[in-house]
């Protein structure tokens, strides 16, 4: 009875296995950053109780990015990285890393800066709390444009009207994600992902804190309002079909529109203020034009639906990684 007492107590007194994470850092063209990020990234684990390992996803950079990765996986055997054949996008990049994540949880961050290290302390302890997705939402700007501001709290507000998700503005891909998130976002096999609303939707119990951005360390920001554009029309689309619906709606209200216009047309011939054949013509054009868009409307929806299921095509294609 003594040795099986023995035995318990040696295993009860047994330290637990600390936890791992995986902290997720796209990057392109940021060769100036990447040491920085991954000393700053280094330091916080040190003061905490799991262990870690930073992997990074070149996205096709065309400096020296990459080799600065893999000169920092010689020298630190807890720095991986992936890099890509060519350059597939921020949204592709994290995607990336997430489905080739192995930790206990994932931490995406930008390598940039300007999502603060120190606050990844404040991800790890939410997550011990029992929270499975731990969010950032970015506290606004002084410096940033009037534009930049009212254009980001427009897109958020249209996607939550376009959409059955509700994204807070400011919401940022600095985030923690627990395994068993990670593996069902690895499920998802989109071509057109928007990781902000997917993380929303697929739910598990969240939470969220605020951060105040720093400076960028070097180099400059990859998002022009092009890429920003293209950006919100990908999270709009992805999550809802309501701007097909939309053009049939148009279509209905051209369509009542040319047959309002009708009355006029009458009056205006048997007043003769009309040019001949002018009524007619319009009337032709916009009826037919409203018949068109609800038409077109009602393919879209369908076409568009299986046109993104159908062609299959990997996101992504890794060109070097040191994972193992």
């Amino acid at each position: 009875m003594s040795d099986i007492l023995q035995i318990f107590k040696a295993s009860y007194n047994k330290p637990q296995m600390s936890k791992r994470v995986c902290v997720i850092i796209p990057a392109y063209n940021e060769e100036g950053n990447i040491k920085a990020i991954a000393a700053a990234v280094d330091d916080v684990f040190k003061s905490m109780s799991c262990n870690y390992y930073i992997l990074f996803v070149d996205d096709g950079s065309t400096d020296s990015t990459l080799q600065v990765m893999e000169e920092l996986g010689r020298e630190n055997k807890e720095v991986k990285y992936l890099s890509f054949s060519k350059n597939n996008g921020h949204q592709a990049a994290l995607k990336a890393g997430i489905d080739h994540s192995d930790a206990d949880a994932a931490i995406t961050m930008d390598a940039d800066m300007q999502h603060p290290p120190a606050m990844i302390a404040t991800l790890v302890k939410k997550w011990e709390e029992g929270f499975d997705v731990v969010y950032t939402i970015r506290k606004d700007q002084n410096n940033l444009s009037i534009f930049k501001r009212f254009t980001s709290a427009l897109f958020y507000k249209i996607l939550g009207k376009l959409s059955d998700i509700e994204v807070e503005n400011g919401s940022a891909d600095f985030r923690l994600l627990d395994r068993k998130v990670t593996d069902e976002l690895r499920k998802i096999k989109e071509q057109d992902v928007f990781l902000r609303g997917l993380v929303k939707w697929i739910g598990f119990k969240q939470a969220s804190i605020t951060y105040e951005p720093a400076e960028r360390l070097s180099g400059k920001s990859k998002y022009s309002y092009r890429k920003m554009m293209m950006l919100a029309l990908q999270g709009i689309t992805s999550f809802s079909t309501k701007p097909l619906y939309a053009a049939i709606y148009i279509g209905f209200v051209f369509s009542l529109l040319s047959l309002l216009y009708i009355p006029f047309a009458v009056y205006s011939y048997f007043t003769n203020h009309t040019v001949s054949g002018w009524s007619s013509l319009i009337v032709t054009v916009t009826f037919l034009g409203g018949l068109q868009l609800i038409i077109l409307g009602i393919i879209g929806l369908y076409l568009g639906k299986l046109f993104m299921q159908s062609k299959g095509r990997p996101m992504y294609i890794i060109n070097k990684t040191n994972l193992e």
